[in-house]
């Protein structure tokens, strides 16, 4: 196998990922859209049927919307991410909790009620 020959197979082997990679990404796109059922089995059966004009297709037809649609993708994961870590940060554990208030009450800022009473708060959730 000759040089040429090596460089060959390593060209046709990034146009097939590319490909997959295009198949991927137009099929999350269909199922990430707001098509119909009907219009969403019908591009799966077209691309499927007839793959490289199929995605051609689906790309003129709805490439426009594919960026939109993946950014407003995002920024819902980023949205949830940082609402998850922010839940997390806040929650600290009834341990701490514990600590603070016994903190606050030895320096006269709670009475032994207050105390008490934000004790029980904590201990029952």
């Amino acid at each position: 196998m000759g040089f040429g020959e090596v460089l060959l197979a390593i060209f046709w082997f990034f146009m097939l990922m590319i490909w997959i990679w295009l198949l991927i990404t137009v099929f999350v796109d269909m199922f990430r859209s707001d098509m119909s059922g009907w219009a969403k089995a019908a591009w799966v059966l077209f691309v499927i049927v007839i793959p490289w004009l199929g995605v051609l297709v689906y790309l003129i037809v709805h490439g426009g919307d594919m960026q939109q649609r993946a950014i407003d993708h995002s920024a819902r994961e980023v949205k949830a991410q940082r609402e998850y870590i922010q839940d997390v940060a806040d929650s600290g554990s009834s341990a701490d909790e514990l600590t603070k208030l016994k903190q606050l009450h030895d320096q006269g800022v709670l009475t032994d009620e207050e105390f008490a009473a934000q004790k029980q708060k904590v201990l029952a959730s």
